[in-house]
């Protein structure tokens, strides 16, 4: 194991001591606990909170998506592993204002297991609580047992959609339905070229040959649709949109968002010959890029390889998406 790490025990809290070090006010600790983090200027009076949390080893989620026209705090566990509901709960009651809590995360066992706990506790705290899991992976489950699929990238989507939301002084049920809109509508399908090591763990989560590639992998490891010999960038992309197209479906005439994100290790050139592909495809599709986003957004630590989210727009969906926002981890917002 190659890493610039001190005590693999002490990555988790070295990364947020470095991250607060580097962006003192745009983040601060939540009270009560080391593992959660909120915006420098909340709470925000009569806004509804949206709050997430999930293993650390993915940055910028979930740390990087906090701050003005996105998220209000967040809890991390340790690398892929869940955040405690005590964590999740520091989080929701310091950046509860008075108007309730969006919790917003991906959908995996452990993290619906402690965000549910922490729901519970927070009515305890007369905090009013709804939840929005992401699941757009399309390879994770059939679309009839959706609920039954994990999240990938096409998590930043709702995070943006959700905060525009919030921030526009929508009640807890709009922003949810916001939320919710954004996550029915997004789909992601991945492709890993590579493992990458836990530091605690010291050697590698998964073994692949140099001359393989796992279409379908989950940001985590997870196994995917099938293990093949590596294809050409443009054969990779239409095995990817032939499985994400028809899911939803997108079909001619609609408008969507587009997201290839790099899972770590992937050299920005591959993204953008990737979305070189992609965007042909949906224009022979006559399918309208509304926008589009290269680069990483969602990583699995040094893994190489890359995902695809779609995301279909109507009006008030493609103006949330557009609406300013800030974190240090992203571009600015702008038209």
């Amino acid at each position: 194991m190659k890493k610039i790490i001190n005590d693999p025990m002490a990555f988790v809290e070295e990364t947020i001591e470095g991250i607060l070090a580097a962006y003192p006010g745009h983040l601060k600790r939540c009270e009560g606990t080391g593992r959660a983090l909120m915006r420098g200027d909340g709470p925000i009076d009569g806004k509804v909170a949206i709050v997430t949390g999930g293993g650390s080893g993915h940055i910028p989620i979930f740390l990087g998506y906090v701050g003005p026209g996105l998220l209000d705090a967040v809890s991390v566990g340790n690398v892929f592993s869940s955040p405690s509901a005590d964590d999740m709960l520091a989080a929701t009651v310091a950046a509860h204002a008075g108007a309730g809590v969006l919790f917003l995360y991906g959908n995996y066992s452990g993290d619906c297991m402690n965000f549910d706990m922490a729901a519970e506790m927070a009515e305890f705290e007369d905090i009013e609580v709804a939840t929005s899991r992401a699941m757009d992976d399309v390879v994770s489950a059939p679309v009839d047992e959706m609920d039954k699929r994990r999240a990938v990238a096409g998590l930043f989507f709702a995070y943006k959609i959700a905060g525009a939301k919030a921030e526009q002084g929508a009640n807890l049920a709009a922003v949810k339905a916001a939320a919710d809109a954004a996550i029915w509508g997004t789909r992601s399908m991945g492709v890993a070229l590579s493992s990458c090591t836990i530091p605690a763990a010291g050697e590698p989560t998964f073994e692949i040959a140099e001359d393989e590639m796992e279409l379908g992998m989950g940001i985590h490891g997870e196994p995917g649709l099938q293990r093949d010999k590596l294809m050409p960038a443009d054969e990779i992309v239409d095995r990817i949109m032939d499985r994400v197209l028809p899911d939803l479906p997108y079909a001619s005439g609609d408008r969507v968002a587009v997201l290839v994100n790099g899972l770590g290790a992937t050299p920005p050139e591959e993204l953008f010959i990737i979305y070189r592909r992609a965007a042909a495809i949906l224009a022979d599709a006559g399918i309208d890029v509304h926008r589009a986003f290269v680069g990483e957004y969602a990583t699995s630590m040094e893994m190489a390889g890359a995902s695809i989210s779609l995301l279909k727009l109507d009006d008030e969906l493609a103006g949330l998406l557009d609406a300013p926002a800030y974190s240090p981890f992203l571009p600015t917002f702008s038209r």
